[in-house]
């Protein structure tokens, strides 16, 4: 008997926590952080302060909540394509090799448009809307993740060029133009199938300027 009424409680402790979290979200999607209001998130989700209390610490950990997986989800699928990138150049690949292979690097980022689009409410929340939240300057975590990145790719083809020296203002430019074109698609574009022409182009762009810095 007791064993079913734990299942009973934690049901319904899901199903509240569930509510809460819908509820907040709307409200963070109308108002930003900074205006949302924990009294109307509770009303709307028809449960006390004391309940949204019990889950969640306050207002930041609340937001975080709802976007923390899309956060995760994002920078795991970028970090396993610069590791991806890495292994080619640890394997000697050249510039003309690495652009005929730039079909991998499209691939890569359907995937990384796939997630952004499948969670878009919870990407445009954390750009647009996240003022005051503690997370308003995510996209810079991942310009700085596409910067070392980059510095790390421009030294190994420094070895196979060594005559070609790429500057670290440069790199800095770079990374936040990469961050920039996901960004202007995914608050500019609505539909996931013209943000993957989008990408497309931009990668075909990107792949052969980079290459372009080694072998011009």
């Amino acid at each position: 008997m007791l064993f079913f009424l734990e299942v009973i409680v934690l049901k319904r402790d899901k199903e509240t926590k569930a509510k809460l979290l819908q509820s907040a979200k709307a409200e963070f999607m109308e108002k930003g952080y900074m205006n949302a209001s924990l009294r109307n998130i509770c009303r709307n989700a028809g449960v006390t302060t004391g309940a949204l209390y019990f889950f969640f610490e306050d207002k930041a950990d609340l937001f975080r909540a709802i976007t923390k997986e899309t956060i995760d989800g994002i920078y795991q699928i970028m970090q396993k394509h610069y590791q991806d990138e890495v292994q080619m150049g640890d394997s000697g690949m050249s510039a003309q090799e690495m652009l005929r292979e730039h079909n991998q690097d499209f691939a890569d980022a359907t995937m990384f448009i796939h997630q952004m689009y499948l969670h878009r409410d919870e990407v445009l929340l954390l750009l647009t809307k996240s003022q005051g939240s503690g997370l308003e300057n995510i996209a810079d975590k991942f310009i700085e993740a596409s910067e070392t990145h980059l510095s790390m790719m421009a030294k190994q083809m420094q070895l196979m060029y060594p005559d070609k020296v790429i500057d670290k203002n440069f790199i800095h430019w770079l990374a936040h133009m990469q961050i920039d074109a996901f960004i202007y698609m995914i608050t500019h574009i609505e539909r996931e199938e013209e943000a993957l022409l989008f990408i497309r182009q931009m990668v075909e762009h990107m792949t052969a300027g980079w290459c372009g810095l080694f072998t011009n």
